[in-house]
């Protein structure tokens, strides 16, 4: 039978959910993305918490809330410990959204589904892959292999494609087939005839305009408010998409002179903008070779300035300005509070690069027509003074005293249970916890100071006096002096791997942005002051789509050209899933499937596939040829049974010959380039190779299997003269002989 393979959406099917799907491929478990959305409600994580401790792997494809969002909430309370996949960039720029996430929330509740610590923690022992990099699995994983490829919709986006005994499983959402400016296009329509394909029907009903008209429009859209003394708000994501605007508005504000200021303003854009400037070989050709030619990186930018404090737009006050400001959703986050003071001006835009979130203010904003007035809630943390803080005080001191007194009680039962019987002989003697001093120097001699404790502590009924532990100094000398041990002044792997994930050791600075750093390491007691108000909606409301995935248009022609045996649509409107699902399933050959939340489907492919072991018998008559990595060799064997496995036997008669087999795949186009390069006269005609001035190469096949090379023959016509004989072996050269 086939590899079993079974999906399970978690999240995010017959909806637009947050991404989070659960994938089972012969009995492995991998969770596909773990998103969540800016509302932060932990009801929606039901379907996770019931399977998240039994989940082997979790394979991360994007560096949005909506694809990793709730990562550390399970970690830290549904019970996912599974080692976590990821591309470099995914991982970074993971970090960083979630810091902006956390500290958008902090400012202005007390958040506490996760801290900055669960974050570091989810991320702590996440392993990198580069794209097309095959990763191999251990022990219950043993014969999965996984490997990311290039999705084109943000920087590190991901494919996963999942592979099992030949056959492919392949996760690809939110993908985009066009080339950006800082991006290349999805490598998808480079995949062939997988055996399940699970990919999003999101935009199945949208068709995009052209992408030069479409920047053409977005900045005179934004140069329109500007002379007309106005200012302009992008509510974007922390490290998405916002890359790309930040490239069109460098360009086209170089090349049309203007000087109106522009603001990327969240809590880490400068790390941001930091970490993607050493991310050049994740972006496109173009980007990479500019830098290796004039050593000009796109991402140093000259028209952006990058702030992450409110008070610096302040100091502007009504002038014309651009500010891309998180969270996109305008729940929270600086775009929150810019809105509110944007709104009441007719001359003010407010412009959506992409659809907001279900039940967020972006989205109400977003409907036609828009709401004339919205209620909203303005919060903000101040320090406490005054009563209050007495009173925070003294609440501290008191939970302080408590955790001293619980400890000493539980260390007291520990040493009454550790004695057992000998607790007969006397009480024990017990020291006040709240009397303890600081240890003298009397410790030092031991290299460090040592606290000494005889709570608990019952002499031996032979002694005279209470007997204190002695710690002997047992170090090794030799000719020079104490030996040392180079391993004591090592960095712990765990410590790196903070120190990295901090930014120190890629020539960043080993914190946040300052402001943000400063706003944490404030112990000062504070709380959160909340009023809520009506804002009238006057200015205007705008929205472009720059979520770069590709058009319905697209998608279709990218699922009929991968031609996967099985497709599963995922994340979609309902009308939008209906609509791709209805017009896939016009190819007869092709079984949809679109499960709801928490359906489980069966898409084990229907091909049979045996496990055989080769006896050693046979393996001592095969002769080998090598093949790029890979060796090759032709086999006659006989299936039997050896130790009660399918084993492949020398056979018992002697095999009729065969005929000799040209391994290879031969593309015409370089088979012309080789021949000139041996200076003979090549040219294209009709589809065919036309060599020298009577022989003739054509390809010829079943063209009608999409996605299959089919039965393909090279044919050679013409006389048999000097010239054939030469280039059929230069034609058999490009071939390994079986």
């Amino acid at each position: 039978m086939g590899t079993s393979v079974q999906v399970t959406p978690l999240s995010g099917a017959y909806g637009e959910g947050p991404l989070c799907y659960l994938l089972a491929v012969d009995g492995f478990r991998f969770l596909l993305d773990c998103g969540w959305t800016d509302l932060c409600d932990p009801s929606h994580l039901q379907p996770l918490a019931r399977v998240a401790p039994t989940i082997d792997a979790v394979l991360l494809s994007h560096a949005d809330i909506m694809h990793l969002g709730a990562l550390p909430y399970a970690m830290k309370h549904l019970g996912l410990s599974a080692p976590v996949y990821a591309t470099e960039p995914v991982f970074r720029l993971g970090i960083l959204t979630l810091y902006d996430f956390f500290l958008s929330r902090w400012q202005v509740s007390d958040f506490d589904m996760f801290t900055l610590d669960d974050i570091d923690a989810a991320f702590q022992n996440v392993v990198r892959l580069k794209y097309s990099q095959n990763h191999i699995l251990n022990d219950k994983g043993e014969g999965i292999v996984i490997a990311p490829h290039v999705s084109g919709h943000d920087l590190g986006g991901t494919i996963w494609k999942i592979t099992k005994d030949g056959e492919d499983v392949v996760y690809a959402v939110d993908f985009n087939h066009r080339k950006e400016r800082h991006l290349n296009g999805t490598v998808l329509g480079s995949f062939v005839r997988p055996a399940v394909l699970i990919t999003d029907a999101y935009n199945a009903l949208n068709n995009h305009v052209y992408k030069r008209q479409q920047d053409q429009d977005f900045i005179d859209a934004l140069v329109k408010v500007l002379t007309s003394g106005g200012s302009v708000l992008l509510p974007v994501d922390t490290a998405g998409r916002v890359l790309e605007i930040l490239l069109i508005l460098e360009q086209y504000w170089a090349q049309r002179h203007l000087i109106y200021p522009i603001y990327f303003l969240t809590n880490v854009s400068t790390s941001t903008v930091d970490y993607v400037k050493s991310f050049l070989e994740w972006m496109n050709d173009s980007i990479a070779k500019s830098f290796e030619h004039t050593r000009d990186n796109a991402f140093l930018l000259k028209s952006v300035t990058l702030i992450i404090n409110k008070g610096e737009l302040e100091k502007l006050g009504d002038a014309p300005k651009v500010v891309l400001s998180s969270m996109a959703s305008l729940e929270v986050g600086f775009s929150h509070d810019i809105f509110v003071d944007m709104a009441n001006e007719a001359k003010n835009l407010v412009l959506f690069t992409e659809k907001g979130q279900f039940g967020t203010l972006a989205r109400m904003l977003q409907v036609d027509p828009p709401p004339k007035a919205v209620k909203v809630t303005m919060s903000k943390r101040i320090p406490l003074v005054g009563d209050e803080l007495k009173a925070y005080e003294e609440e501290q001191e008191w939970i302080k005293k408590e955790e001293v007194l619980k400890a000493s009680l539980n260390k007291e039962e520990e040493m009454k249970a550790s004695l057992g019987s000998n607790t007969k002989a006397s009480d024990p003697m017990v020291i006040d916890a709240s009397t303890s001093r600081k240890p003298t120097n009397a410790g030092s001699q031991f290299g460090r100071n040592v606290d000494i404790f005889i709570d608990g502590f019952v002499p031996p009924s032979t002694s005279v006096a209470p007997m204190f532990p002695f710690f002997e100094n047992t170090s090794e000398w030799d000719d020079f002096g104490e030996v040392i041990n180079p391993e004591d002044y090592m960095m712990k792997q765990e410590e790196m791997d903070n120190t990295l994930m901090l930014g120190a050791g890629d020539g960043m600075d080993s914190k946040l942005d300052e402001g943000s750093a400063r706003l944490l390491l404030d112990s000062t007691p504070s709380k959160v002051i909340s009023n809520e108000l009506t804002v009238q909606v006057k200015c205007s409301l705008a929205y472009m789509d720059f979520e770069g995935r590709s058009d319905g248009r697209s998608v279709k022609s990218v699922i009929a050209h991968v031609a996967p045996l099985k497709l599963v649509l995922v994340h979609g409107s309902a009308e939008a899933t209906e609509h791709l699902k209805m017009h896939c399933s016009k190819n007869s050959d092709l079984h949809v499937y679109a499960p709801q939340i928490e359906e489980t489907i069966d898409v084990t492919s229907d091909l049979c596939a045996y496990k055989v072991q080769l006896s050693e018998k046979l393996m001592s008559n095969v002769l080998s040829k090598k093949l790029g990595e890979h060796e090759i060799a032709w086999v006659d064997a006989e299936v039997g049974k050896a130790d009660d496995k399918l084993t492949l036997l020398p056979p018992s008669s002697p095999p009729a010959a065969h005929k000799s087999v040209l391994v290879g795949d031969l593309k015409l186009a370089d088979f012309k380039q080789f021949l000139a390069n041996k200076g003979l006269q090549v040219e294209f005609a009709g589809g065919a190779l036309r060599c020298g001035e009577y022989i003739t190469l054509r390809k010829i096949g079943d063209a009608s299997q999409k996605g299959s090379t089919g039965s393909q023959q090279i044919v050679i016509e013409g006389p048999l003269c000097e010239d054939y004989y030469k280039i059929r072996e230069l034609l058999y050269s490009q071939f390994y002989l079986l």
